[in-house]
C-alpha cells in the first residue's frame, strides 16, 4: 500500500496549511485513475466549475486542475484522486489528493435513514451523510440509505442507487448528487439492452423492486439487503450494467 500524497497548489503543503484545511468550505470530485486516465472528464471538470460559481462567484480552469492532478501523479499510473477546492481570503485553494486504487465493495447492505444532503446538486463538504454511514458502519452495514420524511429514497451516503425492474433501472427522483457515474450510465445505458429511467421511490416500494445496484466513481455493485428486506438481486443484470459501464472510454489527464 502507497503513501497519500497530497499537494496544494501543485507543491508539497505546510503543516499550516494542512490544519487550515481541516474546517474549510469547499467543494471536490473524486475518480479513478488507470494508465493516467480517468472516465468522464469533462463531467468532472463541469462539477468544479458548476460548484465554484455557485459557492465562489468565480471560474474554474480545467486546464489547470488536469495540470495539478497529473503533478500530483507523478509516476503514478492507477490512483484514487480527489481534487478540493477549498475557500481562501485571497482565492480559492487546490488540494489534490492521491491514494492506491479502488473499486467498489460488492455486495452492499445498507441502513435506512431520514437525511438529505443540503444543496444536495454538489459535491460540498457541509453535509453530515458521513456521520450516517460510520452508524451504518457500527451496526453492520455497508452504507446508509438516505431517505426524506415521506421515506422517498435519494441516494446512498456514498453513491447513487438505481432499482431493478421488469423494464431495466428505476434512479430514484429527488435531491441527490448526480454522480459521474449515474450520468455516463444514463448517456450510455439507452444504447443497450438496459433501459433507465427516473421515478419517485420510496422505502415502502422496494420489496416490489426486482433488486438494487450502486454506483460510483468506484463502479457498479450489487445491493444485497435493505434494513432487514433481502433483496435477491440477480447478479447477471447487475453485470450488464457493469459490462455498459465497463465499455466506456477512459479520457487522457
Amino acid at each position: 500500500m502507497s503513501a497519500t500524497r497530497i499537494e496544494i497548489n501543485g507543491r508539497t503543503p505546510r503543516a499550516d496549511e494542512l490544519w487550515s484545511t481541516a474546517s474549510a468550505f469547499g467543494h471536490f470530485t473524486a475518480m479513478q485513475v488507470r494508465g493516467g486516465r480517468t472516465r468522464g472528464l469533462e463531467l468532472h471538470l463541469r462539477r468544479l466549475e458548476t460548484a465554484n460559481r455557485e459557492l465562489f462567484g468565480a471560474g474554474l480552469d480545467g486546464d489547470r486542475v488536469r495540470e495539478l492532478v497529473r503533478h500530483a501523479l507523478g509516476e503514478r499510473a492507477n490512483a484514487s484522486v480527489r481534487v478540493y477546492i477549498f475557500e481562501s481570503e485571497v482565492e480559492p485553494v487546490a488540494m489534490v489528493t492521491v491514494k492506491d486504487p479502488a473499486e467498489l465493495a460488492t455486495p452492499q447492505r445498507l441502513r435506512s435513514v431520514e437525511y438529505q444532503r443540503p444543496e444536495a446538486q454538489l459535491k460540498h463538504l457541509a453535509t453530515g451523510q458521513g456521520y450516517y454511514s460510520r452508524v451504518a458502519h457500527r451496526h453492520g452495514f455497508d452504507d446508509a440509505l438516505l431517505t426524506d420524511a415521506d421515506g422517498r429514497i435519494s441516494e446512498t451516503a456514498t453513491a447513487n442507487i438505481a432499482f431493478l425492474d421488469d423494464d431495466g433501472l428505476v434512479w430514484p427522483e429527488g435531491r441527490f448528487l448526480h454522480g459521474i457515474t449515474m450520468q455516463l450510465l444514463e448517456r450510455a445505458l439507452p444504447e443497450s439492452s438496459v433501459p433507465s429511467r427516473r421515478a419517485h421511490v420510496r422505502l415502502a416500494d422496494v420489496a416490489s423492486f426486482h433488486g438494487a445496484i450502486v454506483t460510483s466513481a468506484r463502479g457498479v455493485g450489487l445491493v444485497s439487503e435493505i434494513d432487514s428486506l433481502p433483496l435477491g438481486t440477480d447478479p447477471a443484470r447487475v453485470a450488464a450494467v457493469a459490462d455498459v459501464y465497463a465499455s466506456l472510454p477512459w479520457d487522457p489527464l
